[in-house]
């Protein structure tokens, strides 16, 4: 199974000046290698693929596979609005030496099943990489059903796994009752932190989630915990982990709020800035964030 257990979606460190923060992104990115992480997603939502552009993102790219140096998956998310740069930005990761790519769905444009499927296909057939799906309905505003992804993953066999951002366990159910007696190797991972626990319990393969960040550590215990039956644990992070959740509400952008947790949990002297529509972060936000982490420990 290439995608397993826990997964982050980092988020992209930049400075006052919204350039990439390349010192401060190193010790993020070794903090989570270190923390026993199974893969790292750059350029997912929680990255602002959104705001950066091809020829920063290229960069980073280049600098990204020598860091991480095959200590874990680089995961490279290519969504973007216009084909003609995803299948750039495929290409380019697949010379770079990244080891999977990440497709959101096609977003903006409301496609029927067989557009969509379509859409998949053209990434599938200009590179050899492994590459996960990632749906996002409250963003991309349509799904990626069982039906259309059981689908691409008999067709495609470098498709190989879907990161379900859908909060209703049933999709992701659903998706493993589906795919997986046709495909035991698809990954399925849950894209809601809270859901690590019922995503296993429903043939899933763990997460892709944005508190990895926060705290890295407390999840690769609940992995452990779950392999070993451990129960005690599990309850243990599965309440953490779900009191953190409360995060995610704190401000109108929710990457704000999880840079800013990432801030005050790790000690980097690190910018907040981040990418439009974003705000900056009140004081009255701060201090939620504070309490919410100190109750949480």
């Amino acid at each position: 199974m290439i995608f397993e257990g826990v997964n982050s979606p980092v988020i992209t460190i930049m400075t006052d000046d919204g350039k990439i923060d390349y010192p401060n992104m190193g010790k993020h990115i070794n903090r989570l290698i270190n923390a026993g992480l199974n893969g790292l997603l750059f350029f997912g939502s929680l990255g602002e693929f959104y705001g950066i552009s091809l020829a920063e993102k290229k960069e980073f790219i280049d600098w990204v596979v020598k860091v991480v140096n095959k200590r874990t998956q680089v995961i490279i998310g290519i969504g973007d609005t216009s084909l003609d740069n995803v299948l750039d930005l495929a290409r380019y990761s697949e010379k770079a030496g990244v080891d999977a790519l990440n497709i959101v769905s096609t977003y903006y444009f409301g496609l029927n099943e067989q557009s969509t499927v379509s859409y998949f296909a053209k990434v599938a057939e200009a590179v050899k990489l492994p590459i996960m799906l990632y749906n996002f309905p409250d963003r991309t505003g349509n799904d990626l059903t069982p039906e259309l992804v059981c689908e691409l993953a008999e067709k495609y066999p470098n498709i190989i796994g879907i990161k379900d951002t859908v909060d209703n366990i049933s999709h992701t159910r659903r998706l493993c009752q589906k795919i997986k007696p046709i495909r035991p190797d698809f990954s399925i991972l849950s894209g809601f932190d809270e859901y690590y626990l019922v995503n296993r319990i429903s043939g899933g393969d763990g997460v892709l989630c944005g508190l990895t960040n926060v705290i890295p550590e407390d999840f690769v215990q609940f992995h452990k915990a779950f392999e070993a039956k451990d129960f005690v644990t599990m309850e243990k992070m599965g309440k953490k982990i779900s009191y953190l959740m409360q995060l995610y509400q704190i401000t109108p952008l929710f990457i704000v709020a999880i840079k800013s947790a990432v801030k005050i949990s790790s000690g980097l002297d690190m910018s907040l800035y981040t990418k439009a529509p974003a705000s900056p972060l009140t004081k009255e936000q701060e201090e939620k964030i504070k309490t919410i982490l100190l109750e949480a420990n």
